[in-house]
């Protein structure tokens, strides 16, 4: 399985580089990417939201009205969480924990899937390693604009991390910047464009070996 390499400008360089059938020729598995998706959002969450319970709410601890003859349950307190105003019952905590566990051969197997699928749907490209001398986001545009990749999200991958080029692409709409080793399903997903830098295949063909 070849694939083209690109220049920056978009154009052939005239070399092509082999893709390892392990990481993009894989059928698809909804289950898998399921699976890795659901993990990433639930770690995403805080954890921090809180409702106060009945202890907690400042109201009147008077008796609201007379023990009987109302025709109504007993009602002793405005804190009750029956009244409008009144505690939660089993509220949540600060600090609530949603991570999901997963094996890593099923987070593992899960990327390579959704690589796959991109390899298949025709919306990967390779390009050939490059850098700025300094940040500068009109370069980075332009880029993109020479990918021919500016409808929908565009996800770069390097091997490595380029200060320069993070820098450049952190404040271009719709395109994102990351490591190999920081690649995820769900951000593979999530991206129309995956655009792979010939050291960002060499990084997966390691982590995949």
């Amino acid at each position: 399985m070849k694939l083209d390499v690109l220049s920056i400008s978009g154009k052939s360089t005239g070399r092509s580089i082999d893709l390892p059938e392990n990481i993009f020729g894989l059928e698809k598995n909804d289950h898998l990417l399921y699976l890795a998706v659901k993990q990433y959002l639930a770690a995403q969450r805080q954890g921090t939201h809180k409702a106060k319970e009945k202890g907690e709410v400042k109201a009147s601890t008077r008796k609201i009205k007379k023990q009987k003859g109302t025709g109504t349950a007993r009602a002793g307190s405005l804190k009750s969480p029956i009244f409008r105003g009144g505690g939660r019952i089993f509220g949540p905590r600060p600090d609530r924990n949603y991570k999901i566990k997963l094996n890593k051969k099923v987070k593992s197997l899960a990327r390579a899937t959704a690589l796959s699928g991109k390899m298949a749907d025709g919306e990967l490209k390779i390009v050939e390693d490059f850098t700025f001398d300094q940040p500068k986001t009109k370069e980075f545009i332009n880029v993109v604009n020479g990918l021919d990749v500016g409808a929908g999200k565009s996800l770069f991958v390097f091997g490595d991390y380029d200060k320069n080029v993070v820098m450049s692409g952190r404040n271009v709409p719709n395109a994102r910047v990351v490591n190999a080793k920081d690649l995820n399903t769900y951000e593979i997903l999530n991206s129309k464009n995956l655009i792979l830098s010939e050291s960002a295949i060499d990084k997966l063909k390691e982590a995949f070996a």
